[in-house]
Formats: structure tokens, sequence, C-alpha cells
């Protein structure tokens, strides 16, 4: 009897270990997606915060452009207020628009030379291609989290303690329909 015991309290003890680290691991995948999407958040803020800048300097020399410092104006409302929200459908509709509302507005920059060659606008330009290029990185990042939580919640035994602690699933930021398609660069400098 004492042996049964002693087998029998192993196991438990070996399965209640077994238990703690899915445990640990999925509150550290959770924790992940959090942090994925806040160092999105920062990103996101940081442009938030450039943009005004830009086109309070384009607007000083594009004074028939308007529209396109408008579209910016209101893509960037509409991506911060998504992104408030965590709707991540609206903010990769909203992203896709301000991408769009850059491209346009960089492009329409080649028809001021004296734009182009203002030491401001280089400045936010770059800043701003830049924030660019962390926003995607940081997507991809965010993806690979969700997508990894994801996997690991829906997998046995993970999907026992998953839905015993109800820890669920994320939500991909996806793209647009526009930010999957080829830019038509000809017609960006047709403008």
């Amino acid at each position: 009897m004492e042996i049964t015991t002693f087998i029998v309290t192993g196991v438990i003890g070996i399965i209640l270990l077994y238990a703690i680290v899915i445990y640990n691991g999925l509150v550290r995948l959770k924790h992940g997606m959090t942090k994925a999407w806040s160092n999105i958040d920062v990103l996101l803020k940081q442009r938030h915060d450039e943009l005004p800048k830009l086109v309070e300097t384009c607007r000083r020399y594009m004074q028939y452009e308007q529209q396109t410092l408008d579209q910016v104006m209101k893509a960037r409302a509409a991506v911060s207020s998504a992104g408030q929200r965590r709707d991540l459908g609206a903010l990769g509709t909203a992203e896709g628009e301000l991408r769009l509302g850059l491209g346009n507005l960089f492009a329409l920059a080649e028809a001021y030379p004296e734009l182009k060659a203002n030491e401001t606008f280089r400045h936010l330009q770059e800043r701003i291609t830049g924030l660019e290029e962390s926003i995607a990185h940081r997507r991809e990042f965010y993806n690979e989290s969700v997508n990894i939580n994801n996997v690991r919640i829906e997998q046995f035994p993970d999907m026992i303690l998953a839905s015993l602690f109800k820890f669920g699933a994320g939500d991909l930021l996806e793209f647009a329909d526009t930010e999957k398609t080829d830019v038509d660069v000809k017609a960006l400098f047709a403008r």
C-alpha cells in the first residue's frame, strides 16, 4: 500500500506540475499579445503626433491641395479612434486610407520644389516613413503573437486549461484590400 500511495502521489504531482507549466505558458502568451499591441499603440501615437506637423508644413506651400491634406487628417483621426477602441477591423481599413493619403501627399510634394527642399518637410517625411516601417514590423510581430496564442489554446492538452481559465483567442490585425493590391505609381505622379 505504501508504494501505491507513493506512485499515485508522484503521478498527481507530475500532472499538477505539467498543468502549472501549461498555465504559465498561456499567461506568457496572453501578456505577449498585450505587449505587442502596446508597441503598435506607441508607434501609432508617435505618428499621430507627427502628422499635423507634416500637414501644416505642406499647407504653407500647397494652397491648392486642401483635399489631400484633409484626407490625411481624416484618416489620422480614424486610425486614432480605431486604435483607442481596439477595433482591429476598423484599424486595418483606416491604416489603408492613411497610407493612401500619405502616398498622395508625398507624390504631390514632387510638384512643389520649394517644399521638397524644406528641411522641416524632409525631416518629417523621413520620420513618418520610419514610423510606417516600424508599425509594419510591429503589426507582423503582433499577428505572430496572436497566431501562436490561438494555436496554443486549441491544442490538446492546453485547450483544457485555456477553457477552464477562460484564455481567449486574439484577433489578427487584418489589412484592407487596398493595402494588399499593387500601388499604381504612375497614377500617383499624374496628379
